[in-house]
């Protein structure tokens, strides 16, 4: 199985304020129909995981359905680097990085500006934090204990209620996966040119002919 490197506002939708990297070994669970709670209306919506079910045609006109709205004209987060460098100008350093590396590196998530994470450790020490800011939920930000931005993640304007598309730049504005969020549970990823990778079902994630890929832990 691959090391994934995995979105922040990924692992939000599975644990709410725990994010980072992850390597991924788990039981095979049976995929089943889920329900999602739309906060904004408070209506239930019933979500099938169908891949097994549908067409091969089918299966092509919606991944390239997402493609177009990640990748297409109308994405506002598809950025090119001097967009990226003009948008994430401000955050490349972490002026507070002290207080931050210090709280993530003592289990604090969240206080009254943002939520916090280590999302790696490496003999027992501190690699990276991740912050993402209360007033500015669009952004997850990735952190050297020096304050160094390392990556983001950036989601479209509807997040946090699906579906929600985001996509991860490393510091120099390179991109390096995308992913749209149909649910909770079920999310398609791309890779930089656009090419379907795979779709995630909980922990597990499926290639176009319903193979599993790849799996996941801390579902």
């Amino acid at each position: 199985m691959k090391k994934i490197l995995a979105s922040l506002f990924l692992i939000f939708a599975f644990a709410g304020t725990s994010f980072g990297f992850e390597e991924i070994f788990v039981e095979e669970k049976p995929p089943v129909a889920e329900t999602e709670m739309n906060n904004s209306q408070k209506t239930v919506v019933e979500i099938a995981f169908d891949w097994f079910e549908i067409q091969s045609d089918d299966k092509a006109k919606r991944i390239n359905e997402y493609r177009e709205i990640i990748f297409g004209e109308n994405s506002k987060i598809n950025l090119s680097k001097e967009e990226f460098k003009k948008e994430l100008s401000k955050y490349k350093k972490d002026t507070n990085f002290k207080h931050h590396y210090m709280l993530a590196n003592n289990g604090v998530t969240e206080d009254e500006d943002a939520k916090y994470n280590p999302f790696y450790y490496k003999n027992g020490t501190l690699v990276i934090y991740a912050i993402m800011y209360n007033n500015d939920i669009h952004h997850a930000l990735y952190y050297n204990p020096y304050g160094k931005l390392y990556y983001v993640d950036i989601t479209s304007d509807n997040y946090p209620d699906y579906p929600y598309y985001s996509m991860q730049y490393d510091r120099k504005g390179n991109l390096k996966s995308a992913i749209y969020f149909v649910s909770h549970d079920i999310q398609y990823m791309y890779n930089t040119q656009g090419d379907f990778i795979g779709v995630w079902y909980k922990d597990k994630m499926y290639n176009g002919d319903g193979k599993e890929i790849s799996t996941r832990e801390g579902w």
